[in-house]
């Protein structure tokens, strides 16, 4: 059976510490996801809801984007995938009882974990202007409170619409669909905070900012450069695609400020191999401190630049521009800064050049730890430029790979959520539907905040998601948030930003990935796109969480009709009625959509769309080529006795949905609230293993910034680096510290000082 949510919020205040993990996986992590989906969903929902996850046929995980083969395994999930169908399918409900007995109050004063423990929202819920609580209402009442507040705004700019990375293919055009109806790109989404740095790289570089790889490339590549990533916790299914180009004779270089079990060893839980003894990954682990990659990547390419043969001379002059400014720049880096940049050794550097001058297919992936510092543009560019350098772009095993973290934020994208849209996009969604969309760029979400913050936006509507407890500078993003009028959230779960409201509130329960869509013309599918471009389709299996939810097309699809009235001449009446009528007005706009409900029914598995630079080595840039640039190398310069911090997920973690209290593979249990900085570090500062500290951010506005009360854990960090895990340390990270181009803050170099806390 199932077992009830917690009453109260558990103690965190002593957490324990074991010994680090070296391995990821195995039977304990079996175990682990069984035991979250047991305590979640009983055994008999445990088994029908898990055997359908990542199936042709089945739902896909709520969890990460990372791609399935056409050949899938009867159990094609991984312990993290486990627990996030767990959350969302469980049994646990929160209805409008609950509500009567929670005051917002009291909601705020609880931790996410305790929150998203709660279960599934059975009811549209509405917080009236002075209310204490959220109450019942009807969806046709919660509909047009939010037209009141939408017609009556001065400007539609004075509205945002947030999207989560869990928003289907159908909902996202719907709802970019809608805003630009109503007349705003006002369209931030959690891309902003994590791959538009990515993106911002790669389509000045190649053209498109996506990735270049497929899965069946990693398989071929003879070299794959893992930077800035923890697929052992992130994208754990990932872990089996690297096995496997290791089994080809691929060679793994790892590049990250922690050493990370899931690249140390994988115990494959597929194999009677991997259960007992797994694959060594990692065949080089550069321990590199926080935010030197882009010294690095410079650095490597001039060394390639000076080894005779090793540039491909042929791509580079039929395919690239910039060449000659790029290595100018590449020739003049410096040795002595790139060890002081980095905190490598020479030798260690040396053997990465080695095995990079070895492969002929060379893939580089990434994450996070790449993209959320001040430099992260300039340091993907390096990338690219080292990729191109080599030929690897549009090879077979070879290219480029940002690994995307949440199941449908590169397909969001694609489908139109973006507070800058091309003009070919507008163009074609003018065209199709007889609109005039704005041209004027939107605010993205580090913009968003600032809006609110000064007035100048009251409505904000979130399709998914958890803003507040994802955004930087926490005190001022909820500050913030509460001058809204009115804040809408659609949601399945209960978290932190139903608790930080405007005057006006309301939460709209919607269908999950496992469950069930039957709407007036039968049954319904939605479809997602992988982070390797793959697009398939998402059918649920479970009865909804109540007869009261809405679907997300529905929803936008009422609210649409809610707002624009009779004025509009789209239909929204039908693309509510039947998902393939929006799939048809899709294939009409975005271009590599052609035939999208015919492609779907061909192909069960999905299809991959078009990708310029690796199908045909065509690169659609402003100059027609691969651009390879030439910026300045820059890396954090921190004050003395300061640390580098950089905010993470624990292994119990997806985003800022917190599953439990443990990080396993980093020994830590029963508690979040720790901050692992390396033993000479902390001895410098007097502070021993188990003390408590304070970390206070430092940066150019003056302001404290302050996260009381952290256990110190003596860790094998890189020298001078911090690491601790968000939402908890969002408060340390400026508003305005983002990165250039992008505007991503910048969550992975936090510049602290260490406090001993005053109870300790």
């Amino acid at each position: 059976m199932a077992s009830k949510p917690p009453a109260g919020d558990p103690v965190q205040d002593a957490p324990q510490v074991t010994a680090v993990q070296h391995s990821a996986a195995g039977l304990p992590g079996v175990v682990h996801g069984l035991r979250a989906s047991q305590a979640q969903m009983g055994l008999a929902r445990t088994a029908r809801t898990l055997l359908k996850v990542n199936q042709k046929d089945g739902f896909d995980c709520p969890g990460c984007a990372w791609p399935e083969g056409d050949k899938r395994h009867v159990a094609e999930f991984c312990e993290n995938g486990a627990k996030a169908v767990a959350e969302e399918a469980t049994l646990r409900r929160v209805t409008p009882e609950f509500f009567a007995a929670h005051p917002l109050s009291d909601l705020a004063d609880r931790s996410g974990y305790w929150l998203g423990q709660q279960g599934r929202i059975t009811h549209p819920v509405y917080l009236p202007e002075g209310g204490d609580r959220y109450e019942p209402v009807s969806w046709e009442r919660a509909f047009a409170i939010i037209a009141e507040e939408l017609t009556a705004l001065d400007s539609p700019d004075e509205a945002l619409f947030y999207t989560s990375g869990r928003t289907s293919n159908e909902a996202a055009f719907l709802l970019q669909l809608f805003a630009r109806e109503f007349g705003t790109n006002n369209l931030p989404d959690c891309s902003n905070m994590c791959h538009e740095s990515s993106g911002s790289a790669l389509t000045e570089t190649l053209g498109v900012g996506k990735g270049s790889v497929s899965l069946d490339d990693l398989h071929q590549a003879d070299l794959i450069i893992v930077a800035g990533q923890n697929p052992g916790t992130n994208h754990p299914r990932m872990l089996t695609a690297l096995e496997k180009a290791k089994a080809a004779g691929a060679r793994i270089i790892s590049v990250n400020p922690l050493p990370e079990a899931g690249l140390e060893r994988f115990k494959n839980p597929q194999t009677a191999k991997g259960l007992l003894k797994g694959s060594a990954l990692t065949d080089l682990f550069l321990q590199i401190r926080i935010g030197g990659d882009q010294a690095l990547f410079r650095l490597l390419n001039k060394l390639v630049l000076d080894t005779e043969g090793a540039v491909d001379e042929e791509f580079v002059r039929t395919h690239t521009h910039g060449f000659e400014d790029f290595a100018a720049a590449a020739r003049a880096a410096d040795w002595d800064e790139t060890l002081a940049a980095t905190g490598l050794t020479r030798d260690e550097i040396e053997s990465a050049l080695r095995m990079v001058l070895a492969s002929r297919r060379t893939i580089v992936c990434w994450a996070m730890g790449l993209t959320q510092h001040k430099h992260s543009v300039p340091t993907i560019r390096e990338i690219v430029n080292l990729l191109l350098l080599r030929g690897a772009i549009g090879r077979p095993g070879a290219g480029v790979c940002p690994v995307r973290g949440h199941s449908n934020v590169q397909g969001d994208r694609t489908m139109g959520i973006f507070e800058r849209p091309s003009e070919a996009f507008l163009d074609a969604l003018d065209r199709e539907f007889g609109i005039t969309s704005p041209r004027h760029h939107g605010y993205d979400v580090v913009r968003s905040i600032r809006a609110l913050r000064d007035g100048h936006a009251k409505v904000f509507f979130a399709m998914g998601g958890n803003f507040v407890g994802a955004t930087p500078d926490t005190h001022v993003t909820e500050a913030a948030m509460r001058r809204a009028r009115l804040t809408v959230h659609v949601s399945t779960k209960l978290n932190r930003s139903h608790a930080v409201t405007g005057t006006r509130a309301l939460i709209l329960p919607t269908l999950g990935r496992t469950d069930r869509d039957v709407q007036a013309s039968g049954r319904q599918f939605v479809t997602v796109e992988d982070s390797m471009g793959m697009v398939h389709a998402s059918r649920g299996n479970l009865p909804p969480a109540g007869p009261h939810l809405l679907s997300e097309p529905a929803i936008v699809a009422r609210m649409a009709r809610a707002v624009l009235g009779a004025a509009s001449a789209t239909p929204w009446e039908e693309f509510e009625k039947d998902y393939a009528a929006i799939r048809d007005r899709i294939a009409r706009v975005v271009p590599g959509f052609e035939d999208f409900n015919a492609r779907l029914a061909a192909a069960p598995g999905g299809f991959a769309l078009p990708h310029a630079p690796r199908d045909e080595r065509r690169f659609p840039t402003a100059t027609g080529k691969a651009n390879f640039t030439a910026a300045p190398v820059e890396y954090p310069r921190v004050p003395e006795g300061r640390l580098l911090l950089q905010t993470l997920r624990s292994h119990d973690q997806y985003n800022t949905t917190v599953y439990g209290l443990d990080d396993r593979y980093r020994g830590i249990k029963g508690g979040r609230r720790v901050v692992l900085v390396h033993p000479d570090d902390a001895r410098e500062r007097g502070l021993a293993d188990g003390s408590y500290a304070d970390l206070v951010g430092e940066w150019t506005d003056g302001v404290e910034r302050r996260a009381p009360g952290f256990r110190v854990v003596h860790y094998p960090t890189a020298r001078g680096c911090a690491a601790a895990y968000y939402p908890e340390t969002n408060v340390l990270v400026p508003l305005d510290a983002t990165a250039d181009v992008s505007n991503t803050p910048a969550s992975k170099s936090v510049v602290i000082r260490l406090e001993q806390s005053p109870a300790d």
